[in-house]
């Protein structure tokens, strides 16, 4: 059984810098199948950028494809090293109310962990782990 979030994260995630038009952070979802990209600033986790931001802070409001991702994205992001708990990582997401959590190293993101990674890892037989394990989603 996993013990850490190591165990469960998804390595190498997508990533996207500040800078760069949210169309390339969309592209990017697109591309993992994910609903979300770390944001970094020269290569330095700065935030996270998910499709419900691109929804609420881009296309509500009537901006452009071209908006730099640092306009729409969630800033100061709570994040975890590798060697965090998986119990840390729930109780970290349960008090912020976050799905989900980058996982840094030295200012870097190296993986990142859902809320359906824990569940299927805690809770095989849950529903939420059950819809994380359907092919297409994440």
């Amino acid at each position: 059984m996993a013990n850490t979030v190591a165990d469960v994260m998804t390595a190498h995630p997508a990533t996207v810098e500040a800078d760069q038009p949210v169309a390339v952070a969309a592209a990017l979802m697109r591309d993992n199948d994910t609903g979300a990209v770390i944001v970094n600033d020269n290569g330095r986790i700065s935030g996270i950028v998910t499709d419900r931001d691109i929804t609420v802070r881009l296309v509500a409001d009537e901006k452009s494809p071209d908006t730099p991702v640092r306009d729409v994205c969630t800033p100061a992001v709570e994040a975890v090293g590798p060697d965090t708990t998986i119990d840390q990582a729930v109780r970290l997401m349960r008090s912020h109310a976050v799905r989900r959590l980058p996982v840094v190293e030295d200012g870097r993101a190296v993986g990142i962990v859902s809320l359906g990674d824990l569940a299927m890892e805690s809770e095989p037989n849950s529903a939420l782990a059950d819809i994380s394990a359907a092919e297409g989603n994440t």
